[in-house]
């Protein structure tokens, strides 16, 4: 069962990447979000594709902390993929330019982990491990994404 669980919380084992498992696993986020991108709910889904993930991430942090023998370890990629779910959070499905760009913003806020997502990791267990990168995406939501949307005259959604 350790693999099944491993497999869970690396995102398809993205997470065991010897070089950078956290940039790497956010790439499991970027292919939700593209697969995504079509739907006519887009916002809905992968909401309820990031809750799924986070009941799942939370329920299997102390096993990959036991597993790992550390604090949010580096194979555990559920949160990159929530953050980076949140960083593209808005109605319509992200073009592959919003892909990108909320692919380094996302990564620019979960390495410098802003006050209030660096109080997040202190919290034990699975929502320890997530709620960090659930802050680091609504930093990059509302400080970059949204902002960027309003003033740069770029496809920022499917079909614009």
């Amino acid at each position: 069962m350790n693999w099944l669980k491993l497999g869970i919380v690396s995102c398809g084992y993205l997470g065991c990447s010897p070089f950078a498992p956290g940039t790497v696993g956010t790439l499991g986020g970027v292919a939700i979000a593209w697969a995504l991108r079509d739907q006519e709910h887009y916002l809905a889904w992968s909401m309820a594709a990031a809750a799924v993930l986070y009941l799942l991430g939370r329920s299997l942090g102390d096993w990959a902390e036991r597993y790992a023998g550390e604090k949010d370890p580096g194979i555990f990629v559920l949160d990159e993929v929530i953050g980076y779910l949140i960083t593209v959070a808005w109605l319509g499905g992200p073009s592959y330019t919003a892909l990108a760009v909320a692919f380094f913003v996302f990564r620019f806020f979960d390495v410098i982990k802003p006050k209030l997502a660096r109080k997040m990791e202190h919290i034990p267990g699975g929502d320890g491990i997530l709620l960090d990168d659930v802050v680091a995406g609504a930093y990059g939501l509302v400080l970059v994404m949204l902002p960027a949307r309003l003033l740069i005259p770029v496809p920022w959604t499917v079909g614009s």
